[in-house]
C-alpha cells in the first residue's frame, strides 16, 4: 500500500525530533514542526492546468529553499548543481523503468534509495546538505518527468505517496548512514569518558 513506508519514517522521525533530541538543538523545533506539516497534508492535492500535485510534495520543496536560501553563495552553487545531478539522476530511473523495465531486479523503491542515496553521500559531506539536494532533487526531477510524461498524455502526479515512501526510504538510509559514520567518534567520546571516570575513581 502506497504511503505505509512514508508514515512509518516520518512519524518515527517526528517522534525522535519531539522527544528525543537535544532541547539546545537549534533545528528540533523547526524539524519538527515541518516534518508534522508534511505528514498532515500529504493526502491534499490540486491542480495546476493538467498537473496534479500533492502539497506535501511541494512544501518539502519550499522548505528545502527555504534552509537553502540561508546558505552562501559558494556553498548555495554547489548545492544547486548537486540537486541538478539528482534531478537527472531520478529521471533517468523512471525513465528506464518504462522503457527498460527488466533492469529493476527488486523493488523500485530499494533500487532508487540506495542509488540516489549513495549519489548524495558522494556529493555531500554532511546530513543536511545529503538531506537537501535529494529533496530538491527528486522533487524538481518529478516536475520534469511528470513534463515529459504529458508530451505523451500520460498523467502523472506529481509528490504523491509514491513520491514521498521514495524520499522517505532515501532519508532514512542517508540518517542510518550518517549514524555510521559518526559512530566512531561517539564510541570515541564515551570510551574516553568512562576511562577519565575510571581514573578519577581510582
Amino acid at each position: 500500500m502506497e504511503g505505509t513506508m512514508f508514515y512509518w519514517i516520518y512519524w518515527t522521525f517526528w517522534v525522535y525530533l519531539t522527544f528525543m533530541m537535544e532541547k539546545q538543538n537549534p533545528y528540533r523545533l523547526k524539524l519538527s514542526a515541518i516534518v508534522l506539516i508534511i505528514i498532515i497534508f500529504s493526502n491534499y492535492h490540486f491542480f495546476i492546468g493538467s498537473m496534479e500535485i500533492y502539497s506535501s510534495g511541494l512544501l518539502l520543496l519550499i522548505f528545502s529553499y527555504l534552509f537553502l536560501g540561508k546558505e552562501k553563495l559558494g556553498a548555495l552553487l554547489y548545492l544547486f548543481v548537486g540537486a541538478l545531478i539528482v534531478s537527472i539522476a531520478y529521471v533517468t530511473f523512471h525513465l528506464f523503468e518504462i522503457f527498460d523495465p527488466v533492469w529493476i531486479i527488486f523493488k523500485k523503491e530499494w533500487m532508487m534509495g540506495i542509488v540516489i542515496g549513495y549519489l548524495a553521500i558522494l556529493l555531500q559531506k554532511n546530513l543536511k546538505g545529503r538531506l537537501l539536494i535529494v529533496i530538491c532533487g527528486t522533487m524538481q526531477g518529478e516536475f520534469l518527468y511528470a513534463f515529459i510524461l504529458s508530451k505523451y498524455d500520460f498523467p502523472y502526479p506529481i509528490g504523491a505517496f509514491a513520491y514521498l515512501d521514495a524520499c522517505s526510504l532515501i532519508a532514512a538510509l542517508l540518517s542510518a548512514w550518517s549514524i555510521l559514520e559518526n559512530s566512531g567518534a561517539i564510541f570515541q567520546n564515551h570510551f574516553h569518558f568512562f576511562e577519565k571516570a575510571k581514573q578519577k575513581s581510582s
